[in-house]
């Protein structure tokens, strides 16, 4: 039988002879191989299958399941992989765009017939031995992107269409003792593709593992652990529940303590359990051993059981009893091979979250690798897992008006509704016993209806896990579809507003703080809201790692291809880069304040002490080091440990272990809680939380002026000369042309103020090069009023002060005028005053813009770092003295935008090799970068390597730069308190030396 291509555009038609799903629990012939962890009952299938790729089904080729069909010219292809990334059609990355959108007019259900391609894939095996009587063999596709139909032998097996849960199909009574030819035939799109338009690179082919299971003459099919807990958490009740296959019997044991037969199930007491939570994933072993009708020992089992109770009480989610507030990120299963990722690369995912306070994921929007779960278990991460679905396209429509709701996808429709309850129980069969999972998500972004609510009502006939589902915010005709109010993007004044009037449920953000690009900002406003109004119970984070593919430039440059770059159309650009991490999963500056955000310790530093806030479920503060440092002018002079008590949820006030310094400077106090000991996922003296408070002691005396500098006159310039240095300010180019120090030249074009930096994603989804794009003409094309073409040039006491007046080409016009104030140690004092024309929009940033060489290549900073930091991204931030390569400033987001900038700058200084170069300086501390690359540079290349060579050093002190904004990209603006004020004249100070 070959598979009938009309079934695949039947919205019924999802599974056929697929085994029914099951508990993933694995199992073992002995003891001895359960302590290996590698079971004999398992072969892999991974590695090279042959390979035929068809554009459309009806390119396939005659015989393709015949076992003696000759397919030595056939290609390979290495599984588990995606058939894109090795030379087979193109990845497309679209967010809810359907992939044939505009290439073949097809409705909901059908499927595209011109190009719709097929791979077809060849394996051929042998059996290590043959199969015993009572013995079954089964193969597993545990990811097969979109459907995937089999062939053993040349006999029809089945076929399964759910990408993200395993396809397992029974191949007893069709093997042979000798060799055996499996043939899968996966479909880049089927019914199913319509709902699984997730924001995600759309790939095809098997993605995961393939594996041969053998199951033994008594096999356990399927197993449950149900935990009850008492009200006083002090004694528990452990419930194994089982389906056993051939004639046999159960032993079983949870960490040593015999399971007793109690109304057909195995159960055991517990008296004080340790319970797991994020703080102490603790597992208890379950080792089950199945006995035939003999006697004999079939299998043994080794089920991790977590003792906890998480529940909606008192109205709001609690785990054991206490409120849980969810620091929480989105996680598409992605990495430098797509979809393809392994348990070494989960763990190090999972691994990076703990270490960066990380409590909760949401698989976004779709089951993960079992792997996954495992690890959550292990290293204590609340999961909500969600269920293969996501129709946003057809959403769109009808928030275009061009659908009804009558019309949603899967909405009412009574076609739909099996191939939903099939997702969920595939789902939920399989993931059961992970105690990581808090609660059941219905999908993502597919509106709402009654095919929603019954699947809400099969989970909760299921299980006893809460329900999640956002869908319900746009389509509110059937609230009770999920357990919590969960909404997206809804900033965090809004969602305070609304809980004033609605205190029904818990509210969640599942997906809030959009990190595309350069963002983040303003994060502390949910935070802060999660612990101050309990019914916000935090959210997650849109996303872990941007998704892109990695290429090779022609010159063996490595680079990150986003959507587009593969030739794709059509395809939603650099969307796809929301990241903590970049696409290599390294950290981008965004995890920084993300480990601040959510740390379980929250402080506040004064002059004599700090106060602290834990925020954690059971751990004192006493369980960490906390250790006090002292620092001057950003040196550390003093370091302490302290103890401290206090408990968990309760706040506490700890002394400082010194007494600040009468001498005159600015003083750091860094307080910093520490790892006592190793854990799972970090070593002893990791940082969980710190902060830092800074304060001024006296008055630092003010420097004995220079002597006054000798004043120039000449025809086309002014020179300001003293011992070492000399200064040409132009009268015909409108600026300071020259500054030169010990005979270098340190300018390479005469400074500019400037109003304009590179869009960042946030700003591009505003509009913002439309909206404020005045003021990057402002800043190319200042130009010398008529009349005021000659700067105003005063020789003063101790100095000389030489202004210009610019005009600036905005509408109305605004002015600018410079003043630069020149002493005898070659020290300018720059005042940048602006003045903008009425009613024009904020400046994206108001500053000037020096460049130097490039061999000015090193910078050593007094102010906030080391990391990158914006007026709204700051509180991970620590004033100190830092050093890094201008060449590094950059932060390579996938699509070059402003970067790079340091908060709190008191000083900086950009150096050659030998030390020689120039320092700014700043006493009340401004926003600060120094970079390769002018704005405009860095606004027009649109990977990182599309960048120009380097041929400058670009530097741009400035009194503020616009907050990165962070509440969403396509439309929300930095909050106002993080711009610069409009309408109004502004002044900015700063100097500059040589050095």
């Amino acid at each position: 039988m070959n598979l009938d291509p009309t079934h695949l555009a039947d919205p019924k038609y999802f599974a056929d002879k697929r085994l029914p799903a099951h508990s993933d629990h694995r199992w073992f012939a002995s003891h001895a191989e359960l302590a290996t962890g590698t079971s004999s009952f398992v072969h892999s299938l991974n590695g090279t299958w042959k390979f035929h790729h068809a554009v459309n089904h009806s390119l396939l080729p005659v015989g393709f399941e015949e076992p003696q069909l000759d397919d030595q010219g056939w290609n390979d292809i290495t599984v588990p992989g995606h058939i894109q990334l090795q030379g087979y059609g193109q990845p497309q990355y679209v967010n809810h765009q359907h992939p044939w959108d505009g290439h073949e007019q097809i409705a909901p259900g059908q499927i595209p017939t011109r190009h719709n391609p097929v791979a077809t894939y060849r394996r051929r095996f042998t059996l290590e031995k043959p199969l015993a009587e009572g013995e079954r063999l089964s193969v597993v596709f545990h990811g097969a992107e979109s459907a995937v139909a089999l062939w053993c032998n040349g006999q029809w097996i089945g076929y399964a269409a759910d990408s993200f849960t395993p396809s397992e199909f029974d191949l007893t009574g069709v093997v042979a003792d000798g060799e055996n030819l499996l043939v899968a035939q996966v479909f880049t799109w089927t019914s199913g593709s319509w709902l699984e338009d997730q924001d995600f690179y759309r790939f095809s082919g098997l993605f995961r593992d393939v594996e041969l299971r053998r199951r033994p003459r008594a096999h356990v099919e399927d197993l449950r652990v149900g935990v009850e807990l008492s009200p006083d958490l002090m004694h528990a009740t452990v419930r194994l529940t089982t389906s056993l296959s051939g004639e046999g019997r159960i032993n079983a044991q949870l960490d040593g303590r015999p399971l007793r037969e109690v109304d057909g199930d195995l159960t055991v007491e517990l008296d004080d359990p340790r319970l797991w939570s994020p703080e102490d994933p603790y597992l208890y072993p379950l080792v089950i051993e199945v006995l035939d009708g003999a006697g004999e020992l079939t299998e043994v089992i080794r089920q991790e059981v977590g003792i906890r109770r998480f529940a909606l009480e008192d109205g709001v989610f609690k785990l054991n009893g206490k409120r849980v507030v969810f620091n929480g990120v989105n996680r598409h299963e992605f990495g430098p091979n797509g979809r393809v990722v392994s348990r070494e690369e989960t763990e190090a995912d999972l691994v990076l979250l703990k270490q960066n306070n990380v409590n909760a994921v949401r698989t976004s929007h779709y089951p993960n690798n079992s792997w996954f779960y495992e690890l959550c278990d292990r290293y204590g991460l609340m999961v909500i897992d969600e269920m293969n679905l996501e129709t946003h396209g057809l959403w769109d429509e009808i928030i275009h008006g061009d659908r009804t709701v009558e019309g949603a996808v899967p909405g009412d429709d009574p076609t739909w509704l099996p191939v939903l309850i099939d997702r969920a129980d595939n789902m939920l069969q399989r993931d059961k016993n992970h105690p990581s999972i808090v609660m059941w998500s219905c999908g993502n972004e597919s509106f709402g209806g009654s095919n929603l609510l019954a699947v809400a009502n099969r989970f909760r006939a299921l299980d006893s896990r809460p329900v999640h589902y956002e869908g319900v915010h746009w389509d509110p005709r059937l609230p009770q579809t999920t357990d919590v109010t969960s909404q997206m993007y809804t900033p965090a004044a809004t969602v305070e507003e609304h809980l004033k009037a609605h205190r029904d449920k818990p509210f969640i953000l599942c997906e809030y703080a959009h990190a595309m690009g350069n963002s983040f900002g303003a994060v502390e406003k949910y935070v802060e809201l999660a612990h101050r109004d309990e019914l916000f119970q935090g959210g997650f984070i849109w996303d872990f790692a941007d998704q892109a593919i990695a290429q090779t430039a022609d010159d063996g440059t490595r680079w990150w291809a986003y959507g587009g770059d593969c030739g794709e159309r059509p395809h939603d650009g650099d969307f796809c880069g929301n990241g903590l991490l970049f696409a290599d999963h390294t950290p981008t500056p965004k995890l920084a304040e993300a480990k601040y955000l959510y740390r379980p310790l929250a402080l506040a530093v004064d002059q004599t002490g700090f106060e602290v806030h834990n925020r954690h479920l059971t751990t004192p503060s006493s369980a960490y080091d906390c250790v006090v440092t002292l620092g001057r002018d950003g040196m550390e002079i003093h370091q302490e440990t302290v103890s401290t008590d206090v408990a968990a949820g309760e706040r506490g006030r700890v002394e400082l272990p010194f007494a600040l310094p009468t001498e005159p400077g600015e003083y750091s106090v860094d307080v910093s809680f520490r790892l006592r000991e190793k854990t799972s996922w970090a070593q002893a003296g990791h940082e969980v939380a710190s902060e830092q408070g800074v304060f001024t002691v006296g008055e630092v005396p003010a420097p004995t002026p220079a002597p006054a500098p000798e004043l120039v006159r000449g025809i086309h310039n002014y020179g300001v000369n003293g011992p070492g240095f000399e200064l040409l300010f132009s009268r015909i180019h409108g600026g300071l042309v020259s500054y030169r120090r010990d005979g270098r030249e340190l300018l390479q074009q005469v400074p500019k103020p400037n109003f304009w930096h590179a869009p960042t994603s946030n700003e591009r989804g505003w509009n913002m090069g439309a909206l404020d794009g005045q003021w990057l003409l402002a800043s190319l094309y200042a130009h010398l009023a008529e009349g005021d073409r000659d700067p105003q040039v005063e020789q003063l006491e101790n100095a000389v002060r030489v202004s210009y007046r610019y005009t600036l080409p905005t509408a109305p016009v605004s002015h600018c005028t410079v003043a630069y104030e020149v002493d005898g140690a070659g020290r300018v004092e720059v005042t940048c005053t602006a003045k903008p024309g009425e009613g024009l929009a904020d400046m994206p940033e108001f500053g000037m813009q020096l460049v130097l060489p490039p061999q000015f290549g090193r910078l050593a900073w007094y102010g906030e770092g080391p990391h990158e930091c914006y007026v709204d991204r700051r509180g991970s931030a620590r004033l100190g003295r830092w050093e890094a390569q201008v060449a590094d400033q950059l932060t390579p987001y996938l699509k070059p935008q402003e970067s790079g900038n340091h908060t709190g700058v008191r000083w900086a200084e950009v150096t050659d090799d030998a030390g020689h170069g120039l320092r700014v300086e700043c006493a009340g501390g401004m926003d600060f970068s120094a970079l390769p690359w002018t704005p405009q540079e860095i606004e027009a290349a649109a990977h990182p390597h599309e960048l120009p060579p380097v041929t400058k050093t670009v530097l741009r002190p400035a009194l503020m730069r616009r907050g990165v904004g962070g509440d969403d990209s396509w439309g929300s603006r930095t909050h106002p308190e993080f711009c610069l004020p409009s309408g109004q004249e502004l002044v900015f100070r700063f100097a500059f030396t040589g050095i």
